[in-house]
């Protein structure tokens, strides 16, 4: 099934929920207005419709080659990837300086769920690549941004991150990869990591790795780490990858979805050592490795969303042409598209209705980044800062979690016909997978949600939160529409669970720990839910005023019937969950380990 860019959502979420006007107004995006993010959005929509949607079921069933420490693209990545990279893709968020764009995140965000929704594989390289850029530009020095970002901006060159390795996982105080200082101010680094997303490959010049290491006598744990860039190629003086460094892909893996990406396993070291630069001080390298992270968090969020997007697509357009029994009213006496059927229809207005929760939370986390590095007014920086790092893992963890149900949905929407694979839906349920584990699984987020988000701050960004849906519950209870007042019912009740959840997170943070992140996982997932009920309760408003003015009628019409279905489908759950995490900790323990 063909792809069709939902540019329409998203410039109505970004223009009335993000308010992108007056992110035009700050210092830097002035250039970056409704108009600007239409036309970029439209060029970008013929990118993925047109060259790398096609390519995302010739990559599941072709995917990477890995042969004789070489890896081979998927037959037409090399050419999209120079497309891609000659649009000026790599550079859209990234400063002007180095060759970027410097486009707002909210426009970025935008078109980096196209590029996903059109092919998952493809779109991790620049995934990767946006995070090493954020790595140097935050703690590079002023030699390293200039020699390594302007080619990766470009698409000369791409970017990696290197954490795992066989020993260490998620627990990185166990790396080992070690790094020898030398003589000339650079390093030799020794040492084997594991799952490198596109770690190899044939669709640039050269790949900068960014790599976790400990040099000599650094500290035990996390304390000890050191974050270096160690190039596939070393440059020369005018700045050419020509010298091949010590770093070969030894295996790729064999995965159940992705299939495309290469993902490597990179051996440094073997024939006399890698030659490596310090990013920053040593041992803090965990701290600059956290910057890629939470940017590759946020954007394996915007993943979720990509996924989402595509198999609802599918499932429509399958459901419309697929003939099945009479309906149940007896409106038909012959047989009659499924769409009619009012199952299929729960099931597709489920997956709608998380799509677009889920694109309206990333959306607004974009716009909280946006107004956390260029409001004018310092107050509002550092609210949004808070706000944007406390939505991070909900947009990670919440926006992953939806796109597997919603890609299960689309199965079965499709009935047996979803079971095999030439419909292509079993597809996004095979890349899905990836995405609530890599870059964090979402107990990793859960914990962060509580740990970091919630009992450092003491509940303050959480209650801030709520204060805010409680302004949109009035102006709900003020609109006077059935519908609205749906949605205050629903909105009210889960934004109460919520703080309920909150205040059990803080009363029992360190007393019961074990009670506390039992519930952890529940805890992302009623929050996750009620800021995206909060943005479609948001949606609701403007979509009903945009009506009383006669406005794009048909639109706006189908976004208040789904923002409703997301009040009494997915807010109406959330007291349940409350219930569960307060009163559920007790029969999770009382089950004794020998037991299980």
């Amino acid at each position: 099934m063909a792809y069709k860019a939902p540019i329409k959502d998203q410039l109505f979420v970004m223009n009335e929920l993000g308010r992108l006007d007056q992110v035009a107004r700050w210092p830097g995006f002035e250039d970056a207005g409704p108009e600007t993010a239409q036309a970029v959005l439209e060029e970008c929509a013929r990118l993925c419709e047109e060259v790398l949607a096609p390519l995302n079921a010739v990559g599941d069933r072709n995917p990477a080659r890995w042969d004789n420490g070489a890896v081979h693209s998927t037959p037409g990545f090399k050419e999209a990837f120079k497309q891609y990279a000659a649009g000026g893709w790599q550079g859209l968020q990234h400063p002007a300086d180095f060759g970027g764009q410097g486009l707002p995140k909210l426009i970025g965000a935008a078109c980096n769920e196209m590029v996903n929704s059109a092919n998952l594989s493809f779109a991790l390289c620049p995934l990767l690549t946006d995070g090493a850029i954020e790595a140097l530009l935050t703690a590079g020095s002023d030699a390293q941004r200039q020699a390594w970002i302007p080619a990766m901006i470009d698409g000369r060159w791409t970017g990696t991150m290197n954490l795992t390795e066989p020993q260490a996982g998620s627990d990185l105080a166990l790396v080992r990869t070690r790094a020898e200082p030398q003589g000339d101010g650079s390093y030799k680094l020794f040492g084997t990591k594991i799952y490198i997303t596109w770690g190899e490959h044939d669709l640039a010049e050269n790949i900068v790795h960014m790599v976790l290491a400990r040099v000599a006598g650094a500290p035990e744990g996390v304390k000890g780490i050191s974050l270096f860039i160690v190039p596939k190629f070393l440059p020369d003086a005018q700045g050419q990858a020509t010298v091949r460094n010590d770093v070969h892909c030894v295996s790729i893996e064999h995965k159940l979805g992705i299939k495309a990406s290469p993902t490597a396993v990179l051996q440094y070291g073997d024939q006399g050592g890698a030659v490596g630069y310090l990013v920053g001080e040593e041992n803090r390298g965990l701290e600059y490795m956290f910057i890629m992270m939470n940017a590759a968090r946020y954007a394996v969020g915007v993943q979720g969303v990509a996924l989402s997007e595509r198999a609802y697509q599918q499932a429509v357009a399958y459901a419309k042409e697929r003939v099945q029994s009479r309906p149940v009213d007896g409106s038909a006496a012959a047989s009659v598209p499924i769409i009619r059927h009012p199952d299929v229809q729960r099931m597709l207005m489920t997956m709608r209705a998380q799509t677009e929760g889920s694109r309206a939370l990333a959306l607004a986390a974009a716009a909280a980044h946006d107004a956390a590095h260029a409001h004018v007014d310092p107050g509002q920086r550092e609210a949004n800062r808070r706000f944007y790092d406390y939505l991070v893992p909900l947009v990670k963890g919440y926006c992953t979690e939806v796109s597997l149900d919603v890609a299960s949905l689309g199965i079965q929407v499709h009935g047996g016909m979803g079971f095999i694979e030439e419909t292509g839906a079993a597809q996004y349920l095979r890349d899905a997978k990836i995405l609530s584990i890599y870059e964090g699984t979402t107990a990793i987020q859960a914990n962060d949600l509580v740990g970091r988000k919630t009992l450092r701050d003491g509940g303050q960004t959480a209650r801030w939160l709520a204060q805010q849906v409680e302004t949109t519950e009035a102006e709900l209870a003020n609109s006077g529409s059935a519908h609205a007042r749906a949605m205050h019912h629903r909105l009210t009740a889960a934004r109460q669970a919520f703080m309920d959840v909150v205040e059990f997170v803080l009363e029992h943070g360190k007393s019961r720990p074990n009670a506390v992140y039992a519930g952890s996982v529940p805890y992302l997932m009623l929050a996750g839910a009620l800021v995206a009920g909060w943005q479609m309760a948001r949606a609701l408003l403007v979509a009903e005023a945009r009506l009383r003015e006669g406005t794009d009628e048909e639109f706006m019409r189908a976004k208040i019937a789904t923002a409703r279905f997301f009040a009494d489908h997915v807010l109406s759950a959330l007291p349940g969950r409350r219930d569960a995490i307060v009163q559920g900790a007790d029969a999770l323990a009382a089950m004794p380990l020998e037991a299980y």
